[in-house]
């Protein structure tokens, strides 16, 4: 859109649409295939049936209805309208609160109701976005006045170029859970730890939404700058942004979780030990999201400039590489001055966090300085 070359801009988008009708029968076999493979799990008789249910509905459904918001959900983006990428969720969110208490306590439908509910309640988006699409994509249209009109010789490449890599990349850092409750459950105390984790990990999420938020708006944002040749734009923008981060981290995060923390450790620990473990987490999560903020936001920007393998190059570094070792040796440093292992293994995630970001932020300035060059 940077660039106006409106016909690459349909030549990407017909790509798109291929790939989400390509995925939606796949996810719905995936779906079909729940229902008849749960009762067969090593689960409660309570639990397979609710899983066989509540999974079938929202797979099969997601293939009809969440898979296909995406397209108009990020077109919408593309041109800058994040407001209404907010609206088209409150739209998602409050028909599928409506629809959860008519399924649930009028029609007594159970798990059922509120599979189906989150299914309808997308619905909603969808329509609200392809609404919005369809006028920004007329408005566009009608000022294309550019001659550019050449047409990309690979464009499914170029497509899954950016989507792969950003695809692996949330892989990796779901693995990040997966190796702390491996490393935790050899040691003393290992359930206390884990659950103390849990409530930790949760809460850094929470804390890192409007994070999240910044870096979703700043990938189109990033995007126009780039097509335009506006480096210097795209620069500030980030600047900005990490700056921004580092005083929500600081100054709002901070003061909250210090004042929150121990009450929250009681709150959602079940037993006292997980509680203490907890309260030490609590108070670092300021530093967690001051650490993973770079990161997370030095992504989007080269996706802006069409390049997603940097992303999956640090996000191998920081969870292929860099996690075990240092949790590892942060554990074994812990223990040996007599405080708990998950205090060590959680200094050390933030030190992998860290040293990543900063390794990412080095690239990406040497990145923009070349493209302004160039």
């Amino acid at each position: 859109m940077g660039e106006r070359q409106g016909e690459k801009i349909r030549q990407y988008l017909r790509v798109c649409w291929r790939a989400i009708a390509v995925v939606s029968p796949g996810f719905t076999v995936l779906g079909v295939a729940i229902w008849f493979v749960a009762p067969h799990m090593d689960l409660e008789a309570s639990v397979k049936r609710a899983f066989q249910i509540y999974g079938t509905v929202l797979i099969v459904g997601s293939a009809f209805t969440t898979f296909w918001s995406i397209i108009p959900d990020s077109l919408v983006k593309a041109h800058q309208d994040t407001r209404s990428t907010m609206w088209a969720g409150i739209w998602t969110n409050v028909i599928n609160v409506v629809l959860n208490t008519l399924f649930l306590f009028v029609f007594h439908w159970g798990i059922f109701g509120i599979a189906f509910s989150t299914v309808l309640g997308r619905i909603g988006g969808l329509v609200y976005a392809l609404a919005r699409a369809r006028v920004h994509e007329r408005a566009r249209i009608a000022h294309e006045r550019t001659p550019l009109s050449d047409l990309d010789r690979h464009a499914t490449r170029t497509v899954l170029g950016l989507a792969i890599p950003s695809s692996l990349t949330f892989v990796l850092m779901a693995l990040e859970t997966a190796v702390v409750n491996m490393l935790l459950a050899g040691r003393q105390h290992a359930t206390e730890a884990i659950a103390a984790y849990a409530i930790y990990y949760r809460l850094v999420l929470f804390a890192l939404q409007p994070v999240i938020a910044g870096a979703v708006a700043l990938l189109p944002f990033a995007a126009m700058r780039c097509g335009s040749g506006d480096t210097a734009g795209v620069r500030r923008g980030l600047h900005q942004m990490i700056a921004a981060s580092a005083v929500y981290s600081l100054i709002v995060v901070g003061p909250i979780m210090a004042v929150i923390a121990p009450w929250v450790a009681n709150s959602l620990a079940e037993s006292p030990l997980t509680a203490e473990y907890a309260r030490f987490a609590l108070f670092t999560i300021p530093f967690a999201c001051l650490s993973g903020s770079v990161f997370l936001l030095c992504r989007p920007v080269f996706e802006a400039m069409g390049r997603g393998r940097p992303g999956l190059v640090m996000a191998t570094l920081r969870y292929g590489f860099l996690m075990l070792p240092l949790a590892w040796i942060g554990m074994q440093e812990a223990e040996r001055l007599g405080y708990p292992a998950i205090d060590g293994l959680v200094i050390a995630l933030l030190v992998a966090s860290g040293l990543s970001s900063l390794l990412f932020y080095a690239w990406m300035r040497n990145a923009l300085e070349a493209s302004a060059q160039g």
